[in-house]
């Protein structure tokens, strides 16, 4: 059985990597990884993460992921916003910079294509997310919108998993809590 994950053993997880993988690379944190390690919640289930290395050094990293997860005893999962939404232009210029560790550059994933791909998800936990990443004033509701409205566009036609009609009613749920927990006096 494997252990929750705060913010300390990401970090340990990130500094062990740093030693164990050599090579230059960029790796994201992705969905929960970055509400814990961001101090918005304490614990997340998975370190959910993006790569991007060489090529030639793809299973070096991936052996090296999974030694951690093992001697660690952590779960640690390849996870991407990608999966549940088109990513709008500009993610990677977006995706804020949290340090070095080794030769490895650590981000966390875009935040506005993390909470877009949160709401398209749905559950309470997702909307929380989303609305603490507003509230902290890490995303911004108009640009949130402008980028939903941007991959609208091409949400139905890349996927047909993808239910648009669903996707908007969830935003709509998300923009009806914002409005209210953003009224004066609350």
């Amino acid at each position: 059985m494997r252990q929750r994950c705060d913010r300390q053993g990401i970090e340990r997880f990130l500094q062990n990597l740093g030693r164990r993988f050599t090579k230059p690379g960029r790796l994201y944190l992705v969905g929960g990884t970055t509400m814990v390690y961001e101090g918005f919640r304490r614990q997340t289930v998975d370190i959910d993460i993006s790569f991007d290395v060489d090529d030639r050094d793809h299973s070096a990293f991936v052996e090296a992921v999974r030694d951690l997860k093992e001697r660690l005893s952590l779960n640690i999962e390849e996870a991407s916003p990608a999966e549940f939404i088109p990513l709008p232009s500009g993610y990677r210029e977006r995706s804020p910079f949290i340090g070095r560790y080794g030769q490895l550059e650590v981000f966390h994933f875009d935040l506005y294509s993390t909470a877009l791909s949160k709401i398209e998800r749905g559950t309470e936990s997702d909307f929380d997310d989303a609305l603490s990443l507003l509230r902290s004033g890490r995303i911004d509701f108009a640009e949130l919108t402008g980028y939903f409205e941007e991959i609208m566009v091409r949400y139905a036609v890349e996927s047909i998993k993808q239910d648009p009609v669903e996707y908007r009613r969830k935003f709509e749920i998300l923009t009806d809590m914002w409005l209210a927990g953003s009224a004066p006096g609350q």
